[in-house]
C-alpha cells in the first residue's frame, strides 16, 4: 500500500511545525486527521516517525529520512502542476551561475537538477563564491545570475534581487542540555553558555549584528566555518548556537540528536534567492530559471519579487 499525497502533507506540516496542534493550524483540519494520518504512515512503513513528547513532535531518524523523500516528492508534484508556459525545448543557450557556499551545500543541488531535466538545451555552468565575488561577477557580466543570501547584498543600486525563501534562525542545543527545560529561551540565557560560532558565508558578521542589538555578547569558544563542525559540537553539548533552519539536520554524523528551539528575542531571517544585474538584458534561458526558480520555491513560501 501506497501513502497518500493527504498524508504525506500532513506529515510534512508536523514535522514542520513540530506539534500536532500548529500543524492543524496551518493545514485547517482537525487534529485527529493528522494523528490518524501518522499512525497509518507509520503502520504502513513499520516504524515510528516521531518521538511524543510533552512539548511536542521530534522526527526519529527513520521519521528523518523519511521527511527527505516526502519533501521531494512534493516538490517534484508542485513543479509538475506548475510548469511554465514556455515549452521548455525552444529554449537554449548558456548561463553562469554563481552561489554562495552554504547555499551550494543545502539548497541549490535538488532545483539544479530538476532544471536540468526540463530544460535539457541549456547548458549551465555553476561557480562557488563569495558574497563580494558574486556582487562583483554579477555586475561585470562574468555572471549571469546567482544564488546568494539577499539579507546580505549590498549593492543594490547595480543588483536587482528575488527573495526566494526565508528561513528562521533558532537555538541549536543538544538533547541533555539544561536550557530545554525553559519555557521561553532568551539571548540572556544563551549567553550565559558556551557558544560556537560559524564564520562561513559571513554568517558571524550577521550574528555579531543582532547581538550588538542587545545588552549580550555570546561566549564564543570555537569559530569554524564548517557546519557540520557546529552540528557535532552541539551535538556532543560542547556548546550552543544560532543557526537557520535551512542548514538544520536533527542528527549528527556520529548519530546524536540536535535540538531546536525558537528564541523569545527577535532574530532575523536568513532570506535566500537570485540576483541578477540591473543593466544588462536577460537572455531566454535566464528567464527560464528564474521563473522556474520562482515557481519551484515560492508557493512554499509565499515570498514576493523585490527589485
Amino acid at each position: 500500500m501506497l501513502p497518500t499525497m493527504k498524508q504525506i502533507r500532513y506529515f510534512i506540516a508536523t514535522a514542520d511545525a513540530g506539534q500536532v496542534s500548529l500543524a492543524a493550524n496551518v493545514l485547517h483540519v482537525s487534529q485527529s486527521a493528522i494523528t490518524t494520518a501518522i499512525k497509518q504512515l507509520e503502520e504502513m512503513l513499520n516504524v515510528n516517525l516521531f518521538v511524543r513528547q510533552p512539548h511536542g513532535m521530534l522526527l526519529t531518524y527513520e521519521g528523518n529520512q523519511f521527511y527527505q523523500h516526502a519533501t521531494h516528492i512534493v516538490k517534484e508534484l508542485e513543479e509538475a502542476m506548475l510548469l511554465s508556459h514556455r515549452r521548455a525545448n525552444q529554449v537554449a543557450g548558456a548561463i553562469t551561475i554563481a552561489m554562495s557556499y552554504t547555499l551550494a551545500g543545502y539548497f541549490v543541488p535538488p532545483y539544479l537538477t530538476r532544471f536540468q531535466r526540463s530544460y535539457p538545451n541549456v547548458k549551465v555552468k555553476m561557480v562557488e563564491a563569495t558574497r563580494s565575488d558574486i556582487e562583483e561577477g554579477i555586475v561585470s557580466g562574468d555572471f549571469d545570475v546567482a544564488f546568494m543570501l539577499t539579507s546580505n547584498l549590498i549593492n543594490q543600486e547595480d543588483i536587482s534581487f528575488q527573495t526566494l525563501l526565508s528561513s528562521q534562525r533558532r537555538l541549536w542545543l543538544s538533547s541533555s542540555h539544561p536550557l530545554l527545560e525553559n519555557k521561553m529561551v532568551t539571548f540572556h540565557d544563551v549567553a550565559q553558555y558556551p557558544y560556537i560560532m560559524l564564520t562561513v558565508d559571513e554568517a558571524s558578521n550577521t550574528a555579531q549584528r543582532y547581538w550588538n542589538q542587545t545588552p549580550y555578547q555570546p561566549d564564543t569558544i570555537f569559530r569554524t566555518s564548517s557546519v557540520e563542525s557546529v552540528r557535532s559540537l552541539v551535538a556532543n553539548d560542547y556548546g550552543i548556537t544560532i543557526l537557520s533552519d535551512m542548514v538544520y539536520r536533527p542528527w549528527s554524523l556520529e548519530g546524536r540528536r540536535v535540538e531546536v528551539r525558537p528564541l523569545a528575542d527577535h532574530v532575523p531571517a536568513m532570506e535566500v534567492g537570485l540576483v541578477w544585474s540591473r543593466k544588462r538584458e536577460r537572455s531566454k534561458a535566464v528567464t527560464a530559471f528564474c521563473e522556474f526558480m520562482e515557481l519551484s520555491v515560492m508557493p512554499d513560501t509565499g515570498a514576493a519579487p523585490r527589485f
